[in-house]
């Protein structure tokens, strides 16, 4: 198999892997317990506190883990809504958010009396940060805007979103998912309040995720019952994909710049052929500014479905879009925001690539989309 869908899910390194088999065949004990086997737990589960913050410049003490990105954004927007409650009711965030963001907005906007401002993007998938400062009232209180886009791979102007929110006293969350562990992230330089993220993106596994909360920012807890951690988010930990996640934080620390390097030459190599060799095709999203991993196409004359089945016949995963959405016949809504034409936005190819790929996996799978497209248009 030659897999291309690095944005819905990585492989676990072999790394991670090692890492996490202690902790289900032998220091399986409870990290709240006081003997020997529930110590190594806590022991663990500290230490990846510690190879997480590094990844984006925090405090140990400023990570708490989730269960995954999902958890953590639910968490950043209902609990920093619903803690500035007495200051106002508004919300501030993009068209093109993932839909762990939209659905929490519209959960609040139904349920909770707040008031979104959804902003609209350029036709590259970038939200001009004045666009940001005009949607400020006296009444927001929070500004999400995801740093990398998880179908288009566009990278927003975080720095500057930040600034604005910090001269305005506004709490600023930033769903980096698609993008810790990718690029490099400064929580400080950034002024991010809140910063979400999951192990299973960066090559740790599942079950796994980060919420950041910026040391003094008041914040409530999520989840309800004993006093894991520091009782803000309840339930014995999942002590083995936190390790995991550690791991691959640290493992992406440690090589973000080489392996930068490498997927960006395979996926500019890739690019250009497909622009090059297949006719009538599009580019979606912004090529300057956008992860070094995402390829987002649309074909003209084909149907998406069946490109991806015939690509999976031949051992090659890649995906339509978002991965919560496959199957799903809907135009993208991100695509959809961008102003494209609905049948442009429906016929998209997203190729997302990793550290394991290699450039003649890259040139196997443009030879075959060449021989698709042209029987399928045919």
């Amino acid at each position: 198999m030659i897999y291309l869908d690095n944005a819905a899910s990585t492989k676990p390194a072999d790394e991670v892997i090692a890492a996490m088999q202690p902790f289900l065949q032998e220091a399986y004990g409870n990290p709240s317990a006081i003997y020997r086997i529930g110590r190594k737990s806590r022991d663990a589960i500290d230490h990846a506190r510690s190879q997480t913050a590094r990844l984006i410049d925090a405090r140990p003490e400023e990570i708490f883990f989730t269960s995954g990105g999902t958890e953590s954004d639910n968490w950043a927007l209902v609990a920093g809504f619903e803690s500035q409650a007495d200051k106002g009711s508004h919300i501030i965030t993009t068209r093109i958010e993932h839909h762990a963001i939209l659905n929490t907005c519209k959960y609040l906007e139904t349920s909770r009396g707040a008031h979104v401002t959804y902003v609209d993007v350029h036709e590259d998938g970038i939200v001009d940060p004045d666009d940001i400062q005009k949607a400020i009232t006296p009444q927001t209180v929070l500004i999400s805007v995801m740093t990398a886009n998880n179908e288009i791979g566009t990278i927003q102007p975080i720095r500057e979103i930040g600034q604005i929110a910090k001269q305005n006293n506004i709490q600023f969350h930033t769903d980096a998912v698609q993008a810790y562990g990718h690029i490099p992230l400064d929580v400080h330089a950034m002024n991010i309040d809140l910063l979400s993220a999951s192990s299973h993106k960066l090559h740790g596994p599942k079950g796994a995720g980060i919420l950041y909360i910026k040391k003094g920012v008041k914040f409530p807890g999520f989840i309800h019952g004993g006093s894991q951690e520091r009782q803000r988010r309840s339930g014995t930990e999942n002590v083995a994909s936190i390790v995991g996640m550690g791991t691959a934080a640290e493992l992406a620390l440690k090589a973000q710049a080489q392996n930068d390097q490498i997927i960006r030459s395979m996926r500019d190599h890739m690019l250009n052929r497909i622009l090059n060799e297949i006719p009538d095709v599009h580019l979606n999203g912004s090529l300057q500014h956008r992860l070094p991993n995402n390829i987002n196409v649309s074909f003209n004359g084909i149907d998406v479905e069946s490109l991806l089945i015939r690509l999976d016949l031949l051992g090659i995963a890649a995906s339509s879009g978002a991965a919560c959405t496959s199957g799903s016949l809907t135009p993208s809504h991100v695509l959809l925001a961008l102003g494209l034409p609905p049948e442009r936005s429906k016929n998209a190819l997203r190729l997302s690539l990793s550290i394991y790929n290699t450039k003649d996996e890259i040139n196997t799978v443009v030879d075959k989309l060449k021989m698709i497209v042209s029987e399928l248009r045919k």
